[in-house]
């Protein structure tokens, strides 16, 4: 198992340097821009939750003052920040891997089964994508506030729903179109980068030694 942690090399490296600048390439590179952008909202809202937080604790044990909107609040920020820094996550790899079958495949089973993946999770992405607008576009509609002292308008809250789900669908359509072009390996490995390559350098590794 496998993080994946690491970003793509300059955000976007599939793409080929040596090919000319096609309407893909750019559309890749504004993906690609708003989903590192979606990166630094996400990362920008867990802080701003991890201080309502300390100012929660501050004035409910240190001042003796109830607190009514700060609960809601965090729960808002972290909530958006999962469904924006979705694509980001996306883009960078950033999501867990298990990667043990797509070691053990012959290069074209290894292609087949990425396109596979990506287009199902595209596809999961675009029903939850609409779904969600739905239930956003009700509680607009309805003007539907929360049922806390608060009274917050949760079209507000609701909207990173939608939002983060419709940039992750773009996400997923720039990686498969880079995947059927060639601008991107399969999961990321390269051809020859199989697990009997990695043994191999493992075992030469452990030889050097």
């Amino acid at each position: 198992m496998a993080s994946g942690g690491a970003p793509r090399r300059a955000a976007r490296q599939q793409l080929n340097p040596d090919r000319s600048d096609s309407a893909l390439d750019r559309f890749a590179r504004a993906v690609t821009t708003l989903s590192q952008l979606c990166g630094f909202i996400a990362a920008g809202l867990v802080a701003l939750a991890v201080v309502i937080v300390c100012q929660m604790v501050f004035v409910r044990y240190m001042l003796n003052h109830s607190t009514i909107w700060q609960t809601d609040f965090i729960t808002y920020c972290i909530t958006a920040a999962t469904f924006i820094g979705s694509p980001y996550v996306l883009m960078t790899r950033g999501h867990v891997n298990v990667n043990v079958l797509p070691l053990h495949l012959a290069p074209r089973g290894r292609f087949v089964l990425a396109l596979f993946a990506a287009s199902t999770s595209a596809a999961f992405c675009i029903v939850m994508a609409v779904m969600t607008f739905l239930f956003w576009k009700e509680a607009w509609d309805n003007r539907w506030v929360s049922d806390t002292m608060w009274r917050a308008r949760l079209w507000i809250p609701y909207s990173s729903m939608p939002i983060g789900l419709g940039l992750l669908t773009l996400q997923y359509v720039v990686d498969i179109a880079c995947l059927v072009t060639g601008r991107e390996a399969p999961f990321g490995i390269d051809d020859g980068d199989d697990a009997a390559a990695r043994t191999a350098r493992a075992a030469r590794a452990e030889l050097s030694e």
